[in-house]
């Protein structure tokens, strides 16, 4: 009869590729974090210089991403989480821009 022992190599290597389907696994999570603290930060930032008086558009169009890229994140839907927090990020700086431009030339 035949062992039906596995080799310490190959149990090392079969570890070593559920250790790392693990740790990919969660990557869609990660980037969502990193995504949605840098949109929180710079809506945020908006707000607190006046962005809704100052670029009313901008200002409400990332505040509604950023509540919808929460709402798709709750739902695990991290790709699209992802891209509703980078699109709430750059209209963010779009409206501290605009807000920038319009207190300098305000009297």
């Amino acid at each position: 009869m035949r062992s039906t022992s596995l080799s310490p190599a190959l149990v090392w290597v079969s570890l070593a590729i559920v250790v790392q389907g693990v740790l990919l696994g969660g990557c869609g999570a990660v980037q969502y974090a990193v995504a949605i603290n840098t949109a929180v930060a710079r809506v945020e930032e908006a707000r607190a210089l006046g962005a809704d008086r100052f670029a009313p558009f901008e200002y409400y169009f990332a505040k509604e991403h950023l509540e919808q890229a929460q709402i798709e994140a709750s739902e695990a839907s991290y790709s699209d989480a992802i891209a509703l927090a980078s699109e709430a990020a750059t209209h963010a700086n779009a409206a501290i821009e605009l807000t920038a431009k319009a207190r300098r030339s305000a009297p």
